[in-house]
């Protein structure tokens, strides 16, 4: 039997605890996870890619069938390249669905053989985005309950030096 491999994709700026939520739970089911930060041309990422995969190293150190990479090409091409048989991603909110199905959609026209898993995100974490954190931790607001402790002291470091 061969090894069950997905990638969780994202940009992961910063890692939230919905995230970690869905990257475990992923773990729980395939034998290897690719953590993909992905480099989104469209966004100005507050964290470098190297302190983005350092951080999400950091709060799943306790798995032990995690990898954590970088992408800056199609997410499909690096799931074949991974021999990834899945791609796995969250979803908050009904808002989500439209816009993960129109990627779905395109991943499937450019490989039929790579499917797609959504998993819902647990109710605390429904409203939770990256964007969300970053604006509070911007003005001093408390993000210990929105992400992992290192992630919320890199936070307070990188605003610290901006402001």
């Amino acid at each position: 039997m061969s090894e069950k491999i997905a990638v969780v994709p994202g940009s992961f700026d910063p890692i939230t605890n919905g995230h970690l939520d869905i990257i475990k739970r992923a773990a729980d089911v395939f034998d290897s996870v690719y953590v993909a930060v992905l480099n989104n041309s469209s966004k100005n990422p507050l964290f470098t890619t190297e302190e983005r995969i350092e951080l999400i190293a950091e709060v799943t150190k306790s798995l032990p069938n995690i990898r954590i990479e970088s992408s800056s090409g199609l997410l499909i091409d690096y799931a074949k390249e991974k021999n990834a048989k899945a791609i796995v991603r969250g979803l908050r909110a009904v808002s989500d669905f439209e816009y993960e199905m129109q990627i779905t959609s395109m991943n499937r026209v450019l490989d039929e053989n790579i499917e797609t898993f959504f998993i819902m995100t647990k109710n605390q974490y429904s409203f939770l985005s990256s964007s969300i954190v970053k604006e509070v931790a911007k003005y001093g607001g408390n993000v210990s309950e929105l992400v992992p402790a290192p992630v919320a002291q890199a936070l307070k470091e990188k605003f610290h030096t901006i402001l």
